[in-house]
């Protein structure tokens, strides 16, 4: 007999909407997480946006999760009251050698089912964002900002609805395969250790999913990829936005460059940029600062001397790294690894947030096809 039917490691943003999409297709759950409170890692350390699905490889992970993800965290939102709001962005070039790029962006937007991009000159930009500089530009209309610990606190209270438990300052220290479900030892925070039997593992650990598949007694460990990580550092404004919408530089490797975001407030922030790094460190160093004015400056030349603060990082799970082609997600159900009924969720950066509804049924898919 299972102690519990799925254990899911991880209580950020994409392992509460597992654990409720679990719970709501008639699955008994526990949800494991490390830290004293929900979505304190990855998920609350970004830039809080619904990403259209612009950027992604066609017929990638993250090119359909992210599209799906958007409508289905769009009528989420507006059905449970979390907070959002529809504010566009525009991709800029800030060079007219960058216009093709721009054309670029938009055809592969297309192809990912994303039809309602509209090009801009330098005018029309102007006039919709009449403090900014650049040579052409995409509008986004399907892009928006949304309260992130406001949409993990509903998932968190939809998930408990259905019956999912939570263990909060629990960590899983290792797992393994047997003929009758995964054993699975736990350490709480007093150091008391505890062993439960579970008819299906969910390891969505984000920064962590990599060591906790190896801790996984037979699994493949062939079949865990690489971890790079990749901080990135965010600057508030000082004062009033002279922007409504999001502004995106044409993207740059390993991000998507130094762009200007929003909170519901109306408030901006700058970043995040790309700082490849050896382990996991939230510090924002102050110096950064002379670089982001440079880059802001390219689309915003009136960013005032002294108007940014360093604000928070974030530290990104990637699968590739300095020079390398942008990964895919990695997200592994029994019929791609063979070792029992696991789901192992790699390399769950951006649009992770807007994909985690799609992401979700995806990993209830996988498990129903054991």
């Amino acid at each position: 007999m299972h102690d519990v039917d799925c254990v899911v490691a991880g209580a950020g943003v994409v392992g509460l909407a597992i654990a409720r999409a679990l719970a709501l297709s008639g699955r008994e759950v526990l949800v494991v997480e490390k830290a004293a409170a929900i979505g304190t890692g990855t998920s609350s350390r970004n830039s809080e946006v619904i990403h259209a699905g612009l950027h992604y490889a066609p017929g990638s992970l993250k090119a359909r999760l992210c599209v799906e993800g958007r409508e289905r965290l769009y009528a989420y939102c507006r059905e449970h009251g979390v907070a959002h709001r529809r504010t566009g962005k525009l991709i800029v070039a800030v060079e007219p050698d960058q216009l093709d790029r721009l054309q670029a962006i938009e055809a592969n937007a297309r192809t990912c089912g994303v039809d309602d991009l509209a090009f801009l000159t330098r005018s029309e930009a102007g006039s919709l964002e009449p403090a900014l500089t650049c040579a052409g530009a995409l509008l986004s209309p399907s892009t928006a900002i949304v309260d992130s610990q406001a949409l993990m606190l509903s998932l968190r209270g939809d998930a408990e609805a259905a019956g999912v438990s939570f263990a909060l300052l629990t960590t899983v220290t290792g797992a393994a395969i047997e003929a009758d479900g995964i054993r699975i030892d736990t350490r709480d925070a007093d150091g008391e250790g505890f062993r439960l039997k579970a008819g299906a593992f969910i390891n969505a650990a984000g920064l962590d999913a990599q060591a906790l598949a190896r801790r996984i007694e037979g699994f493949p460990p062939d079949l865990v990829p690489p971890l790079w990580l990749a901080r990135g550092n965010y600057f508030a404004l000082s004062g009033r936005s002279a922007f409504s919408r999001l502004i995106y530089p044409v993207p740059d490797h390993g991000g998507l460059g130094v762009h200007l975001t929003l909170d519901l407030g109306g408030s901006a922030r700058f970043g995040p940029d790309v700082e490849w790094i050896d382990r996991v460190d939230y510090t924002v160093d102050p110096g950064r600062s002379a670089a982001f004015y440079e880059e802001i400056r390219r689309y915003w030349p009136g960013l005032a001397d002294g108007a940014l603060q360093p604000a928070y990082a974030g530290v990104r799970p990637k699968l590739s790294g300095p020079g390398q082609p942008a990964a895919d997600f990695v997200i592994q159900g029994p019929a791609e690894h063979g070792a029992g009924p696991i789901v192992n969720l790699f390399g769950i950066e951006s649009p992770g947030l807007t994909a985690s509804l799609a992401i979700a049924d995806h990993v209830v898919e996988l498990l129903s096809l054991k």
